[in-house]
């Protein structure tokens, strides 16, 4: 009689559907914040194309900066802090710190999907108690925050996401040769 085995506790699950660089990851501050990593743009293109890769890297880390933006500026307003709060932990589980896609009706949810609702329904219910100058101003303050920084943070320095899984190994294996060979061609 063969032996058999039995694995109690085991739980199986389907792998997510997707990409895992579609996935958002909040990156490290010192690599944010790297004073090394901070010079003008050469032109406004340049800039542009800045703040397009440096929103898509640091996207988390955006979010977390603009909420506290937007959080310092509701200080005098007991009332609202208390709304922004309560938006704030719904923030926290859906998008700050959650590296699974979000699954309603056993369907997942896209990340910019769950980051435009966030943002109109933190938005929404700040409106609704009344200090909306309040949240335009810190909005706006945020904006120009962020925009300044991504502009102005090189992005020469970046590990892209995703670039480990569309390229396998980052390293010699796989990758074409340093030095033009003449002698064969790749088959």
């Amino acid at each position: 009689m063969p032996p058999t085995s039995t694995t109690y506790g085991t739980i199986t699950s389907n792998p997510t559907t997707f990409p895992s660089h579609a996935k958002h990851t909040r990156r490290p501050w010192p690599e944010l914040f790297s004073l090394s990593s901070f010079c003008l743009p050469i032109s406004a293109g340049d800039a542009k194309a800045r703040i397009k890769i440096n929103l898509s890297y640091f996207r988390v880390n955006y979010v977390i900066i603009a909420l506290t933006i937007l959080f310092l500026t509701l200080l005098w307003h007991p009332t609202s802090m208390i709304v922004f709060l309560i938006t704030f932990i719904f923030w926290w589980f859906l998008y700050l710190f959650n590296d699974n896609p979000v699954v309603i009706f056993n369907r997942p949810v896209d990340g910019n999907v769950v980051l435009g609702v966030l943002s109109f329904a933190t938005v929404l219910l700040l409106v609704l108690t009344h200090v909306g100058i309040n949240v335009l101003v810190g909005l706006i303050i945020g904006v120009v925050v962020v925009g300044i920084h991504a502009a102005f943070r090189g992005t020469e320095d970046l590990g892209f996401p995703g670039e480990e899984e569309e390229n396998g190994l980052l390293s010699v294996v796989g990758s074409q040769p340093l030095r033009p060979t003449s002698g064969y061609h790749r088959i």
